[in-house]
């Protein structure tokens, strides 16, 4: 399994390391810590330098609560950097937006991946993640971010997100997109209590055979936090844990805060599977 953009390809037979780049002032984690470009290059060089392959540089806070930005300032806050990381190094850039204006702009700026929290579902965001060609994540959230955690409910939340994504990616073909260039997210936190994370933790592999990367994201969240009754800057064992059983169970792109230790877990399991 591979991706390619741009003229690079992305060997995904192996889990690669996404690094987290929150260019904003107010992400649950980092609490704008690197929401000025200087900062955000020595982090992207540190982030490389660990072990991650993938940049993933987003401008709108999406943890619950969130306000919303406007799409001027999205691009605002997204182009110079996608710019100056293109520039500067040799690696994948993903842009975490939903908006169609900022992938457009994402992409003649340098972007090699778009990664959609609403799975392509705002205005434009389908024609245009086809118009692109480039590989695009796809992801499972109930409800928006301001509101998603406030009562989430499923009938069998394993079923509904396998549903919601297959449902997606037939009308992502229809537009146009190419089978090959489609990602699966279950979302986890988006619209899910810790029971539902867990479970979906738990069966990760049922999502894993459909043939599509998966991409998990559960650094630092809250779902971890829950079980340890740790603060976010304690999370660092959880974290690598949970992206250490996604892996196990299929996950192929692991979106991370904690760069250098995720590397060390999956450089000991692969170890341990190859001995």
């Amino acid at each position: 399994m591979k991706l390619q953009a741009n003229g690079k390809v992305l060997d995904l037979s192996q889990p690669q390391i996404m690094g987290i780049l929150n260019f904003t002032p107010d992400s649950f984690s980092d609490s704008g810590k690197f929401f000025s470009l200087d900062k955000a290059l020595v982090q992207v060089d540190k982030m490389l330098n660990e072990g991650a392959a993938i940049i993933d540089i987003g401008g709108e806070s999406t943890r619950p609560m969130a306000d919303e930005v406007s799409e001027q300032e999205e691009i605002d806050r997204v182009i110079p950097v996608v710019e100056a990381v293109r520039q500067r190094f040799d690696c994948w850039i993903s842009v975490d937006t939903s908006k169609a204006a900022v992938m457009r702009e994402s992409a003649k700026a340098g972007m090699d991946m778009i990664n959609d929290i609403r799975a392509l579902q705002e205005p434009n965001a389908l024609e245009t993640a086809a118009e692109l060609a480039l590989p695009t994540c796809i992801m499972h959230m109930q409800g928006q971010p301001r509101t998603m955690q406030a009562a989430p409910q499923y009938d069998n939340v394993v079923e509904e997100v396998l549903q919601f994504l297959q449902n997606r990616t037939a009308l992502c073909l229809k537009a146009g997109i190419k089978n090959e260039n489609i990602i699966w997210d279950v979302g986890f936190g988006f619209g899910k209590t810790v029971g539902h994370n867990y479970r979906l933790l738990q069966q990760s592999a049922r999502f894993a055979v459909h043939g599509y990367p998966v991409l998990a994201g559960l650094s630092r969240k809250s779902m971890i936090g829950a079980i340890l009754d740790k603060p976010v800057d304690r999370r660092v064992i959880g974290s690598v844990t949970c992206a250490l059983l996604a892996a196990q169970n299929g996950a192929t792109i692991l979106r991370v805060h904690d760069v250098a230790e995720t590397a060390d877990a999956l450089k000991i399991w692969q170890a341990t599977v190859h001995a």
